[in-house]
C-alpha cells in the first residue's frame, strides 16, 4: 500500500513538474509547484504522509495530501491494542491573498479518510475499536514561510464537518462486531507545519 501511494504521488508530480516549467518559461510569477510532507504528522502520529500543491492561477493553487498509518496494533492472540491505523487523502482549493506560495491564504477541503482505531482515549476508545469511513467539508487559513529560493514552511489550521461511518468492536475479541455508529462531527480538521520544495 505505501508503494503504491508513494508511486502514485510521483506520477502525479512528473507532469506537474512540466507545468511548473511551462509556467516559468511564460514569465509567470510566484510558485508553480511544490512538494511538501507536514512534520508533525511523522512526528506525533507516526503517519507517512506527501502532498503536491501546483498553481491554477496567480492567486489560486490546488493542494492534494495523503497520510497513510499502515500500522493496526494487532497483537498474536488477535485482540488490538493502541492504533490509529488509517489513510487520509485531503485536497484543498486554496485562494492566496498575495500570490501562490507566498504569505497568507484561505482554504476550502473535502477530506476523506478510512480507519481502523483502537483504544485511543482521547477519541473516547479505551477498550474499543471503530472501523470505518469518514467524509466532510471545511475552511482552512494558513501562512506560508520563505525560507530560501525553493524551501518554504506552511503553517495552517481548519474546521468543518465530518461524517462519520464506523463498526463498533471490542478491543479484547475483535471478531465479534458489537453494531454500527455513524457520527456527525464539527470541529477541527486540519492541522499542518508543511515543509515545501517548490519548483
Amino acid at each position: 500500500m505505501i508503494r503504491k501511494l508513494i508511486i502514485m504521488m510521483f506520477l502525479l508530480a512528473v507532469p506537474l513538474a512540466f507545468y511548473a516549467q511551462d509556467n516559468r518559461l511564460a514569465g509567470q510569477r510566484g510558485s508553480v509547484v511544490g512538494i511538501k510532507t507536514n512534520l508533525p504528522y511523522w512526528g506525533v502520529l507516526g503517519t507517512f504522509n506527501a502532498g503536491v500543491e501546483f498553481r491554477l492561477a496567480r492567486r489560486w493553487s490546488l493542494d492534494i495530501e495523503a497520510g497513510l498509518n499502515p500500522f493496526d496494533g494487532k497483537k498474536d492472540d488477535d485482540s488490538y491494542g493502541k492504533s490509529l491505523k488509517h489513510l487520509r487523502l485531503h485536497p484543498e482549493l486554496r485562494y492566496w491573498f498575495c500570490e501562490t506560495g507566498y504569505r497568507h491564504f484561505v482554504g476550502l477541503h473535502v477530506p476523506y479518510l478510512l480507519y481502523n482505531v483502537s483504544d485511543i482515549r482521547m477519541f473516547g476508545l479505551e477498550g474499543k475499536r471503530r472501523q470505518g469511513w469518514g467524509t466532510g467539508v471545511g475552511l482552512s487559513y494558513g501562512y506560508s514561510f520563505l525560507l530560501s529560493k525553493h524551501w518554504n514552511l506552511e503553517a495552517t489550521v481548519g474546521a468543518g464537518y465530518l461524517y462519520l461511518e464506523s463498526e463498533k468492536y471490542p478491543c479484547a475479541n475483535c471478531g465479534r462486531r458489537k453494531g454500527y455508529e455513524k457520527k456527525h462531527y464539527v470541529g477541527p480538521t486540519q492541522a499542518a507545519v508543511n515543509l515545501i520544495y517548490q519548483f
